[in-house]
């Protein structure tokens, strides 16, 4: 019988959302603390009221990217290697190719990023919708392993990775990374199925099995279930920082409003982390290092 991971990244979502552990004001916030909670706490932190006073959209971005700066460090999130993303309805047309997840309208399905912490602070809120949920991996690795170990091994084997259609400085047409795995007996969670499915579709590339399908189906499945995430609504002047490695997170489709200058808007920040866990090999390559501490993630500028 696989044993129940213990740690204080385990949560469910019912009970963590009561509790105010996880909430810090921005003012009382220790980057040492910090970095601490997210890899060896519950990996999820909330600051609240990060200085938006006197700033214009600009200028605050440029802040949060300087802070963001003193807890890990900065990394590309295109093949220019802009450090911040503007996680905003962008307008782009279903087939654009500069279209993601993140600057559509729709609603997102649980994932992780390509960096050890995702960091966003909130600048403008939607009219209505764009919650945040958090699901625990860590939580979800015991439900599997209680109701179907079958399935959990086969989330523990190697899935193909589609390159992402905005990873233009990659020349890899494709990686192979676990969803679950161990290293140095350190838990590692990493996953997003739009790539997987991708690599799927690709006449070039070998198919998922059925086993791997019902597997990532049952995942999804069980991260959706009444009581298992938790919510967050992210105000102006909300900073979230997430651990990847240890969740799992989405939005829900929003609706914005009619003046540009009040539509949503969240700035992202990739960070790699001074502290961080060491990986599986199988990462090296979507990840450009596994060992702990060591930069890592982030997508390849054109000239690197």
């Amino acid at each position: 019988m696989t044993p129940s991971l213990s740690h204080p990244a385990a949560w469910r979502g019912e009970e963590f959302e009561k509790s105010s552990d996880w909430v810090v004001s921005f003012s009382k916030a220790d980057p040492e603390d910090l970095c601490d909670r997210l890899e060896n706490g519950a990996g999820v932190v909330l600051l609240r009221d990060f200085p938006l006073d006197h700033h214009s959209k600009d200028s605050a971005r440029d802040a949060f990217q300087d802070w963001c700066g003193s807890i890990g460090h900065l990394l590309s999130q295109n093949e220019k290697g802009d450090s911040v993303f503007d996680v905003t309805d962008a307008g782009f047309g279903k087939n654009d190719p500069r279209t993601r997840g993140p600057n559509t309208r729709n609603k997102l399905s649980f994932h992780t990023d390509r960096c050890d912490v995702i960091a966003f602070l909130c600048w403008k809120q939607a009219k209505e919708g764009g919650d945040n949920e958090i699901v625990s991996s860590m939580y979800l690795y015991n439900e599997i392993a209680r109701r179907r170990p079958d399935l959990l091994t086969v989330l523990e084997e190697t899935f193909l990775y589609k390159r992402h259609t905005v990873d233009l400085g990659n020349e890899q047409p494709y990686c192979e990374q676990p969803i679950f795995s161990f290293c140095q007996d350190q838990f590692a969670c990493s996953f997003l199925r739009v790539l997987i499915d991708r690599a799927h579709a690709d006449p070039d590339l070998p198919k998922l099995t059925d086993a791997q399908i019902e597997a990532m189906d049952f995942l999804e499945e069980v991260a959706a279930e009444p009581g298992h995430a938790a919510f967050l609504h992210q105000k102006p002047g909300d900073v979230l920082l997430l651990n990847n490695w240890v969740t799992l997170h989405r939005r829900s489709a929003f609706e914005d409003f009619e003046d540009p200058a009040e539509k949503r808007c969240l700035f992202r920040i990739w960070l790699s982390m001074p502290n961080s866990r060491p990986l599986d090999s199988r990462f090296a390559a979507n990840f450009g290092a596994t060992g702990a501490g060591e930069i890592r993630g982030g997508f390849r500028t054109k000239d690197s």
